[in-house]
This record gives structure tokens, sequence and C-alpha cells, in this order.
């Protein structure tokens, strides 16, 4: 039980970072398309190096690689059944998903929750191993990631004309999913030890897939390429020297 809570409080934490990135919208009129795209970079970065260094290389000790394999694929399939079965907006392939009547707006939020699940889920995993250094390093990990996607959705929000206060509290909702997910990872693989190789690497394959299909290409989308990539290296090795320190 103290797993339990402790990778929920934690995921909670994680998700609420997403708030701190979107308080700059309180103090700036404009944010450039370069610092954006070098931020969600950055974001990217960490989160290939949390996959690699706190999901993967763990799945593959703890149960091998056959097992390891077996849920990168379905964190994989679990969110292209999610995009493909709920109407969400991605910033540069537009909307997908089901035919719907729903806003812009609450499109985008529907997006953004579906990528937040799995960090959540990815936090509550690492401390249902029951590595609490190792948890806590992934969820530092995915708090410092958030702080540029809180960022990037209150900024859309504010395009489409919403308040400051509405903008700010739509990007602190939308990081409330991840206490979702940390709590199902965390529960789910503390009550049931051998599942613990595949979520990890269930929570590890969803991760890659948000990372290539939403946030890379995106960072790509307005012409500032080195600069996210060299945002994507920082957040990589940012994410390596924490997963060192603490794991």
């Amino acid at each position: 039980m103290n797993l339990i809570l402790a990778g929920s409080l934690a995921s909670l934490i994680a998700g609420l970072a997403t708030a701190i990135g979107a308080l700059l919208i309180f103090f700036v009129r404009k944010v450039s398309d370069r610092f954006l795209d070098a931020s969600l970079g950055f974001a990217a970065g960490v989160m290939l190096a949390a996959t690699s260094f706190s999901l993967l290389i763990p799945a593959i000790e703890i149960g091998g690689i056959t097992k390891t394999v077996i849920g990168i694929v379905l964190g994989t399939l679990f969110l292209i059944y999610a995009e493909n079965f709920t109407p969400h907006l991605h910033q540069v392939a537009g909307i997908k998903g089901p035919a719907t009547h729903l806003s812009k707006l609450w499109l985008f939020i529907l997006a953004i929750t579906i990528h937040n699940f799995p960090e959540g889920m990815a936090v509550g995993v690492g401390f249902g191993a029951g590595d609490i250094r190792a948890g806590t390093a992934l969820a530092i990990g995915i708090g410092l990631q958030n702080m540029p996607e809180g960022l990037a959705v209150a900024l859309p929000l504010l395009r489409e004309k919403s308040t400051r206060a509405k903008a700010f509290t739509i990007a602190l909702l939308t990081g409330l999913i991840e206490p979702v997910g940390g709590l199902l990872g965390v529960s789910v693989v503390s009550l049931a030890k051998p599942l613990l190789p595949y979520g990890l690497a269930f929570a590890a394959g969803a991760m890659l897939f948000v990372i290539c299909e939403e946030i890379i290409p995106e960072t790509h989308s307005r012409g500032n390429d080195r600069q996210a990539t060299i945002g994507i290296i920082v957040g990589f090795i940012i994410m390596m020297v924490l997963d060192n320190i603490f794991g």
C-alpha cells in the first residue's frame, strides 16, 4: 500500500508540473515558435531517455526480451486504438478519430488527455517495481517535461480566444489525468508482480508512440529543426543523469 500511495502521489505531482509551465502565459504575451519547439524537443528528449533507461532496461532485466517486446507492442496498440476511437486534434495532422461535433478546443483537450495517460502510468509502474529511487527519478523527469507541455497546451487556447485563466485551468486539468494512469500502473504491478516487465514495457511503448506520432513531428513543423534537435539531446542527457543519480 505504501508503494501504491507513493506512486499515486508522485504521478500527481508530475502531472501538476503542467500547470507550472502554463503559468508563463500570465507574464508574457507571446512565446516564439523557436523557444516553444526547443522546449517541446526537450520534453521529447526526457521522454526518450525515461523510456530507455527507466522503463525498457529494467523490463529486460526483470522479464527478458520477449516479455519486453510484447509489452511495447501492447502499449503501442493501446495508443493506436485510443486515438482511433477518440476524436481529437493534432497540431500537425489535424482532426483524427471518429466524426464529431465537438469544438476544436475540446478535441485538443482530448488529444492532450490521451497523451498524458501513459506518462502517469510510467511513473506509477516505476514505483510499482519497488525501487523508490528509480521511481523518483522517473517522476522528476516526467515533471520536467510536463512544464513545456503545459505551455504548449495553454498557448493554442489563447489563440482560440480563451482567457488566460481558462487556458491555465485547462492546462492544469489535462495534467490531472496522469495520477489516474499512475494509480492504475502502480496498483497493477504492485498486486501482480509477474506483470511488472509487461507494465514497464507497456508504458514505454505508449510513450514511444506519443513521442514519434505527435511531439517530434510538431517540433519540426515550423522550420526550427535544429533548435528542436538540440532540445531533444539536452532533455535526453538530463534524464540520463537523473536516472544515474537516483537509479
